[in-house]
């Protein structure tokens, strides 16, 4: 499936506010309930999940950057 390069590009900090979002739901219910600590697990999880995505980008781009500087000079 095919995204637009704007909507790709949103992806990591879609999963973090979802994470944020998620943990303060939890926050809002209360932690005395039984399934708020299941609510911050997950919305953990998704931060770390979006951070992950968007450090593997970086790095990525980072790494093909190199490769093309170094691909166009001569030896």
């Amino acid at each position: 499936m095919w995204l637009p390069t704007p909507i790709y590009e949103r992806f990591p900090q879609l999963w973090f506010l979802l994470g944020i979002l998620i943990i303060l739901n939890s926050l809002y219910i209360g932690l005395d309930v039984g399934f708020s600590l299941v609510y911050v697990l997950v919305g953990f999880g998704c931060c770390v999940y979006g951070t992950a995505i968007a450090v593997l980008r970086m790095k990525s781009r980072h790494d093909s950057e190199e490769h093309s500087d170094n691909a166009a000079t001569p030896e």
